[in-house]
């Protein structure tokens, strides 16, 4: 039992190390990168959701890690404007 606890502390900490490096990457990206991939991904989003409507995907939580994506791709735009 402790061996498995600590294979999802370790998940848990490659989850958190991935957000971070996603959201460092965002802060590179220009204003036309961004809306760019909040494109794409709404499209991948919408598609997976579809997807899954019709057959049960093997992973559905990276739906929601999509969904996600997409808010903290929004979120670091809605930023941009505002101190713009």
């Amino acid at each position: 039992m402790i061996h498995s606890l600590r294979l999802s502390q370790k998940e848990k900490n490659n989850k958190m190390s991935k957000r971070i490096d996603f959201v460092k990457s965002l802060k590179e990206m220009t204003d036309v990168d961004l809306k760019a991939r909040i494109s794409e991904d709404e499209l991948r989003l919408k598609k997976l959701e579809f997807a899954h409507a019709i057959s049960p995907l093997e992973n559905p939580m990276s739906i929601r890690s999509l969904r996600q994506d997409v808010a903290r791709l929004k979120t670091e735009l809605t930023k941009r404007k505002i101190n713009a």
